[in-house]
């Protein structure tokens, strides 16, 4: 007797669906612990500033330059080390931009001068360069388009969890190991939070697989569902060495709107806790306490925003209104920047913009590149948004030298963010506004 149809299908769907499971519990968790250090690496020095600025005699604009040479050194190794990844292997290169970014950071402990602030920040911002979009790439490996947004989600919730432990772990870390064997509450932070990125970056030698071929905990049914499902995929991309990645004007126009939505993200993940010390909250502590709050509401919008695309397959309006929403909520903060309540509410309404969207814009670049195109690809986007991340930090702080007050600064992130969505919104190509099969 032969099983209907019906049968057939609900159990390949349900086979489909356990294998699924099983790499994202897998790979995902270990990724999303490996992200949050590296999270804490790039952004603890807007937490160390509570102490450093004074220490070392920097201006408002020195450590607004501080913070953005990081992603002078990001920019210009970015793309190389993409395109290294995709040809010596995930597993490799990832362990190598964990150790070498978490020493670089460690190293930061031993700062004397704005002159190496400034070189550390450009080392770490090179070491580390290639981490995320290398983690966009590997995705790609596993996972197809139908299913990124929630992947990209999962995975991106560790800029939020970051956000919600950062705070206060930098805080405690600030508060109880001040002046222990002679060193500043603000060293003690970067050697505790860099230690640990160089122990996971070794062993991410023993974790993860290169790739489908390479899993030795999938069975062959299992490898040949994914791999299937991949290769469909990639069929249909159109883009597939680096030279036609760089000829897309799609992938122009997603740099430049990238560039402006990491505008907005930067300018709240290495001015936030500043923003809270303006409300008239003094301890470094309750800083951080706080700080929590915009990142939650972060973390819960981008797991529903994503879901949301995915079940739809849409994604031009889940990520322009998105966007949207970050403008407005950094409008608001200028404008009740002296209240607490109001700006932390203004401030998480920002938040749930410019980083609920990150998985649906992410879902994007692999719907017209794919092989070395896609490595590039993701990595030029990536590189040239993340110039936002120099702009940004650096205008905000020359703002708040020059009148004393960071409105400014945050109306001008207000509207470049604002231009964003209506990027998005009215003048997406075609090519990749198309939904996405749902099934």
């Amino acid at each position: 007797m032969t099983a209907s149809p019906g049968l057939l299908s609900a159990s390949s769907k349900a086979f489909e669906e356990a294998t699924y499971r099983k790499i994202t519990w897998r790979i995902i968790p270990f990724l999303i612990v490996c992200f949050i250090f590296a999270y804490f690496d790039r952004v603890n020095i807007s937490f160390a500033k509570l102490q450093m600025q004074g220490d070392l005699g920097l201006s408002d604009a020195a450590y607004g330059f501080g913070a953005s040479i990081f992603f002078i050194g990001y920019f210009i190794f970015e793309i190389p080390s993409n395109i290294i990844l995709h040809r010596v292997g995930a597993k490799l290169w990832i362990a190598r931009i964990m150790v070498s970014w978490g020493i670089a950071s460690s190293l930061l402990m031993l700062v004397e001068n704005e002159t190496w602030f400034y070189v550390l920040r450009f080392i770490i911002g090179a070491t580390e360069a290639g981490f995320l979009p290398g983690i966009i790439l590997y995705f790609t490996y596993w996972f197809p388009a139908q299913r990124r947004a929630r992947i990209n989600a999962i995975f991106m919730t560790s800029i939020a969890i970051s956000g919600v432990v950062g705070g206060p772990i930098a805080g405690f870390i600030m508060t109880r190991f001040a002046g222990v064997n002679g060193w500043a509450g603000w060293q003690w932070l970067f050697l505790l939070e860099g230690v640990p990125t160089i122990v996971l970056g070794l062993l991410v030698l023993l974790w993860l697989d290169d790739n489908i071929g390479k899993a030795k905990w999938l069975s062959t049914e299992e490898k040949t569902l994914l791999q299937d499902n991949i290769d469909r995929d990639r069929s249909a991309a159109v883009a597939h060495s680096f030279l036609d990645a760089v000829k897309q004007p799609v992938t122009i126009f997603l740099s430049v709107v990238y560039l402006f939505m990491l505008m907005g993200l930067y300018g709240l993940t290495f001015w936030l806790p500043q923003l809270i010390k303006n409300t008239g909250v003094a301890s470094p502590m309750t800083i951080g306490l706080l700080s929590t709050i915009p990142y939650a509401a972060a973390g819960i919008a981008m797991v529903l925003i994503a879901r949301s695309s995915d079940r739809h397959g849409e994604r031009r309006w889940h990520l322009g209104l998105s966007v949207l929403v970050g403008g407005i909520g950094y409008v608001l903060s200028g404008l009740f920047g002296d209240h607490t309540a109001i700006a932390i509410a203004a401030l998480s309404l920002a938040a749930v913009g410019v980083i609920g969207c990150l998985p649906v814009f992410w879902t994007l670049p692999p719907k017209f590149l794919s092989g070395s195109a896609a490595a590039g690809g993701i990595a030029l986007i990536n590189s040239i948004g993340n110039l936002g991340g120099i702009i940004s930090p650096y205008m905000v702080g020359k703002v708040r030298d020059v009148t004393g007050s960071t409105a400014g600064g945050l109306y001008a992130i207000a509207a470049v963010t604002l231009l964003a969505a209506l990027l998005i919104l009215f003048a997406l190509p075609r090519s990749i506004s198309e939904k996405d099969p749902v099934h």
